[in-house]
C-alpha cells in the first residue's frame, strides 16, 4: 500500500456520514473534522461537520435554475445533504433515506433502481448502490474542494481510507460497501466496524488515562443504535506482557432497528391525534409526517430546556397551506413511546417476540418483529455468556459486560442511556457503569482515522479478525431418496477471528466442484461456534449457523466441457476484510476464486 499523508476516517451512517482525518506528517498527529460544503437552502451552500445521508431527486423544473449547484458543479440536478433532508421530508415520494438499511437487504437485488420506495410512475430512482455512491462522491468532492485544491497527491482518492460498516453487516453487504467505495473513485479501503471505530475514539480521546477507567478481567459492551441498526459488540479487556491488551470478542445479529423505527413510532402516535380530529393520513403523508417526528424527536433531545416541538404534514386539499396539519410533539410523549416500546424493563433471560407470520407480506425493509432492543441484547448477552465460558483464560471472571460505551444518533438523549444501564443493573450480575466522553456524532469517523494510525504500527490495536466463523455447504454423498433432498453439511473454511492478510488450508479433504454449469455456492456463518477450524465439518448446523446470501456462478474449465472436477479449497481475508475460497484442482493446474458478491437477479 503506497503510503498517504492523510488516513481518512469516512462514516457512512443511515442518517448521518462523517469525514475524520489525520495529517501523519504532523508533529502530534491527531484527528480533525472534515467541513463538508452542502445545500442548505436553494442556492446557498455552507459547511457542516455532518452531511445528511439523504438524496433528493427534483422533478422537471422544480427547482429553480442554480438552486443545487455547488462550488464543483454548477448544473447539478439532484441533492444530497441539509437542503435534501428538509425540503425532501415535504416531498417523500422524491427524496431517498435509509439507504443503508436497504443496501444489505439481501431479499433485493441492491443493484436496482428501487428508491425513493414506492415512489409514483414518473419519478426518479435510484438503488441503494447508487445512493451510497452519490454520498461518497459528495465527500470526495467535498474534500478535493477545501483540502487538496490543486494538488493531486492531496486528492481523496489518494488517500488512505478507513469506511466503517455495522459490525452485523454480512459479507454481501460488505462488498457493495467497497464496491461503492471503488466507482466513487477511492483505491486504498479498508473496512472497519463501527463498535470497534466508536472504542477506538474513546480510546484516542482517552489516550493519557483509559488504563485507569477499563481494567484487566472486564468485558466491555459497545451499544451501538444508529438511524437503522442495534449493532452489540463485545470487547475483552485482556492483559499481553504486563499490558491491557483489547479482543473483540463477539458482535450480534444483523437488527434493522434503530432510529428510523423510533421516528415512524411517532408518526404513529401523532397521527392517531390527528385521526382523533377526523384527519386520517395515508401512507405518503406518515411518511411526511415520520421526518417531522424525527426533526421535532432530535431538537428536543439537542435543546433540554424545551418541552414540545412542533410537526406538521401537508393535507390532501387543494390549498397546500390552509390543509396544513399541525400538532406539538411533547417531551414527554417522546419518552413514552421510545423509552415503553423500545426499551422496556424486562429479564436477562428475556427472548424478542416472534410473532406468527402472515403467509403474504408487504415487500419492504426486513425490521426486526420485535421492537424492544432490551429484549434483544438480554438474548445477545445470554447466548454469549454461554460460549464466552468456555472461553480459555476467563474462567473465574464476568461473563456479561461490566461496563458500557454508547454510541449512535439514539443516546443523545440521557434518557435512553440512563434506562439501558437501569434495564442492564436490573438483571444482577454485577454493577454496570457508562464510559463517559464518547462524541456520538463524530466518533465512529473519529475512530476509523485513528485506526489508520494503527495500521501504520501507531497507537492500540483491538484484536479480533472476523466477527464470525465461516461456513461452505457441502452436498452429502447419499443414495437418492424420493422426497428427500441430499442433507447439507457446515464446512468451516474461516475461523471466528481470522486476521486480516491472513490465509488457510482445508487439509487433507478434497471435494467435486461441479464446472461448466450454473451452480449455487451456499454459505454460512456463526457468532458463537468459535473453536472450529478449517475444515471442521457441522453435520447439524441448523441451530447454531445462519445461512448467509449464497453464490450462484458458472465456473469454466480450460479446455473442457465440464463436469466434477477433483478440489480441495484454500480461504484468504483479504486486507479490506473480504473473505475469498479458492477452489484449487488436485493437479494444481487450475483455480477458482469466489467471493461474497450480492447474488444478481
Amino acid at each position: 500500500m503506497q503510503s498517504s499523508r492523510y488516513v481518512v476516517g469516512i462514516d457512512l451512517g443511515t442518517t448521518n456520514c462523517a469525514v475524520a482525518y489525520i495529517d501523519t506528517g504532523a508533529d502530534v498527529p491527531r484527528s480533525q473534522i472534515l467541513a463538508i460544503p452542502q445545500v442548505v437552502r436553494p442556492g446557498v451552500v455552507e459547511d457542516r461537520p455532518l452531511l445528511p445521508s439523504f438524496l433528493y431527486l427534483p422533478g422537471p423544473a422544480e427547482q429553480p435554475a442554480g438552486a443545487l449547484k455547488l462550488p464543483w458543479d454548477a448544473t447539478r440536478d439532484y441533492c444530497v445533504g441539509e437542503f435534501a433532508r428538509n425540503h425532501g421530508a415535504q416531498v417523500p415520494t422524491r427524496l431517498v433515506s435509509s439507504a443503508k438499511s436497504w443496501l444489505c437487504h439481501s431479499g433485493i437485488n441492491r443493484k436496482e433502481p428501487i428508491l425513493p420506495w414506492k415512489a409514483p410512475e414518473g419519478v426518479r430512482r435510484v438503488s441503494p448502490f447508487e445512493a451510497s455512491i452519490r454520498y461518497l462522491k459528495h465527500l470526495a468532492e467535498a474534500w478535493n474542494e477545501t483540502l487538496a485544491k490543486d494538488l493531486p497527491d492531496l486528492r481523496l482518492e489518494r488517500q488512505e481510507i478507513i469506511l466503517t460498516v455495522p459490525a452485523s453487516f454480512d459479507a454481501a453487504a460488505r462488498d457493495l460497501t467497497i464496491d461503492a467505495a471503488r466507482a466513487a473513485g477511492f483505491e486504498q479501503i479498508t473496512l472497519l466496524e463501527e463498535p470497534q471505530a466508536a472504542f477506538y475514539a474513546w480510546i484516542d480521546r482517552h489516550a493519557d488515562n483509559w488504563r485507569e477507567l477499563i481494567h484487566v478481567g472486564e468485558l466491555l459492551l459497545v451499544a451501538d443504535i444508529g438511524g437503522g441498526t442495534s449493532d452489540f459488540t463485545l470487547i475483552e479487556v485482556g492483559e499481553d506482557n504486563g499490558q491491557l491488551a483489547l479482543t473483540r470478542l463477539a458482535v450480534g445479529d444483523h437488527l434493522l432497528l434503530g432510529g428510523d423505527n423510533m421516528d415512524l413510532a411517532l408518526a404513529h402516535s401523532v397521527a392517531q391525534g390527528f385521526a382523533a380530529k377526523g384527519s386520517k393520513l395515508d401512507h405518503a403523508q406518515l411518511l411526511m409526517l415520520s421526518h417531522s417526528c424525527r426533526q421535532a424527536k432530535e431538537l428536543l433531545f439537542t435543546e433540554e430546556k424545551l418541552s414540545t416541538a412542533p410537526v406538521t404534514v401537508l393535507g390532501r386539499g387543494r390549498s397546500v397551506v390552509g390543509s396544513t396539519l399541525r400538532a406539538d410533539l411533547s417531551r414527554e410523549e417522546v419518552q413514552k413511546v421510545i423509552l415503553d416500546g423500545f426499551f422496556p424493563e424486562c429479564p436477562k433471560n428475556a427472548e424478542p417476540a416472534k410473532p406468527r407470520a402472515t403467509a403474504l407480506q408487504e415487500l419492504g425493509l426486513p425490521y426486526v418483529a420485535d421492537p424492544a432492543i432490551t429484549r434483544h441484547l438480554a438474548h445477545f448477552l445470554t447466548r454469549q455468556a454461554e460460549s464466552l465460558s468456555k472461553r480459555e483464560g476467563r474462567q473465574g471472571k464476568p461473563n456479561t459486560p461490566t461496563a458500557v460505551l454508547f454510541n449512535g444518533g439514539v443516546f443523545k438523549a440521557s434518557a435512553l442511556r440512563d434506562r439501558l444501564l437501569e434495564v442492564m443493573n436490573s438483571w444482577g450480575a454485577g454493577p454496570v457503569r457508562g464510559l463517559a466522553g464518547a462524541d456520538l456524532d463524530l466518533a465512529v469517523a473519529r475512530g476509523a482515522a485513528y485506526y489508520g494510525l494503527v495500521r501504520r504500527g501507531k497507537g492500540i490495536r483491538i484484536r479480533g479478525g472476523t466477527a464470525r466463523s465461516y461456513y461452505v455447504g457441502v452436498e452429502s454423498a447419499m443414495p437418492a431418496v424420493p422426497g428427500m433432498p441430499p442433507p447439507i453439511k457446515a464446512l468451516c473454511v474461516a475461523p471466528f477471528g481470522m486476521e486480516e492478510g491472513s490465509e488457510a488450508d482445508v487439509t487433507n479433504q478434497e471435494f467435486g466442484l461441479i464446472v461448466g454449469q450454473e451452480v449455487e455456492f451456499r454459505f454460512l456463518g456463526s457468532s458463537l461456534r468459535r473453536e472450529d477450524t478449517p475444515g471442521t465439518i457441522v453435520e447439524e448446523w441448523e441451530n447454531e449457523l445462519e445461512e448467509l446470501a449464497p453464490i450462484v456462478v458458472t465456473l469454466h474449465m480450460e479446455g473442457g466441457e465440464g463436469g466434477v472436477v477433483p478440489v480441495h479449497l484454500h480461504s484468504k481475508v483479504t486486507e479490506v476484510g473480504q473473505l475469498e475460497l479458492w477452489c484449487l484442482s488436485r493437479d494444481g493446474s487450475q483455480r477458482w476464486k469466489l467471493e461474497y458478491n450480492v447474488r444478481q437477479k
